[in-house]
């Protein structure tokens, strides 16, 4: 099969084609022939050789797919041949074919297109993860979604709404409409406003009950500044420059939580729940309430361009890779 093979870490051009075997699946996985995949802000950090992914005989990145199931361990239920599907992978996502789980898998809805299926996986469990598990948000709470144009941001801002809670985005000025047309109730252009200041006069002065974070950096201590009394800091990403510090005795006065969350690292049994519960309690809305957010499609030939886009900033929403 055709894959992108890192065999040094660097730039665009390190995206290199490869011939390389197929995948064979065992007895509790699915091989699926890969229709799409999308871009993550870890892939940047993959292929610079700053997010080490697991041993393999060829690193081949992509940690998101939608495709059809082309065959299937002794041990597999449930699924048949020709089924369309899509998921996250620890690895793998950049080629024609690709073996996981059965039960981290998730059957594609029926009115999504193979590049809409293929745009929610990773940014749509990351942001559930982050509202639901982690940070908890409730019915008539508040948040703070930073990167709210990326495809975990558009995803969060959504599912927020979802759970009934008033929503805060922070962007550049080009995509706050984008973020507005989805829910957000407030729009905040970093390079112009004080997020802090504009989140304390939106909430009188309480602070927001959860901040989702992307960026990092800097941002750290102003989301001390920025989360309520017991409020939930979660941090998801690290977009940003600077120097994280902290005012210990903000985080103590205020009773803060404040969470660090990664999908890649966990375990199997992990991921399949998180799979499982989003299945279960929101993949259905994509028939009705919930819209995939596409930026643009790349052919697979053209990855290293959609790379480049990435790395500029300059996606509303999710960077999808046509494979086949």
């Amino acid at each position: 099969m055709k894959a992108i093979v890192l065999e040094k870490y660097g730039g665009v051009e390190e995206l290199r084609f490869k011939s390389v075997p197929d995948p064979q699946a065992e007895a509790n996985e699915l091989l699926i022939k890969v229709q799409s995949t999308a871009l993550n802000r870890a892939d940047i950090l993959q292929r610079m050789g700053l997010y080490p992914a697991p041993p393999s005989k060829y690193e081949i990145p992509g940690l998101e797919f939608a495709g059809t199931v082309k065959d299937k361990g002794t041990e597999v239920t449930g699924f048949s041949n020709g089924d369309q599907v899509m998921g996250i992978v620890t690895s793998g996502a950049y080629a024609e074919f690709l073996t996981v789980h059965h039960r981290q898998v998730m059957v594609i809805p029926e009115n999504l297109t193979m590049q809409q299926a293929a745009s929610i996986p990773e940014a749509w469990l990351t942001a559930y993860d982050a509202l639901v598990d982690k940070g908890g948000l409730q019915k008539h709470q508040t948040c703070l979604i930073h990167a709210g144009a990326s495809g975990v941001g558009t995803a969060a801002i959504q599912i927020a709404k979802r759970l009934g809670a008033k929503v805060a985005i922070t962007a550049s000025e080009a995509k706050i409409a984008s973020c507005m047309a989805l829910g957000a109730d407030r729009g905040i252009d970093y390079q112009q406003e004080d997020f802090v200041e504009a989140i304390q006069t939106w909430t009188k002065g309480n602070g927001v009950d959860v901040i989702i974070d992307l960026v990092g950096g800097s941002y750290l201590q102003r989301n001390v500044k920025a989360i309520s009394t017991k409020g939930i800091i979660v941090q998801v990403g690290l977009m940003g420059v600077g120097k994280p510090e902290i005012d210990l005795g903000t985080l103590l006065r205020k009773r803060i939580t404040l969470i660090g969350t990664v999908l890649r690292s966990r375990s199997l049994e992990e991921k399949i729940a998180l799979t499982q519960n989003f299945s279960n309690h929101l993949l259905s809305e994509f028939d009705s309430q919930f819209k995939t957010v596409i930026d643009s499609v790349f052919p697979f030939e053209s990855i290293a361009e959609a790379h480049a886009r990435m790395e500029k900033n300059l996606n509303t929403g999710k960077i999808v890779i046509d494979i086949a």
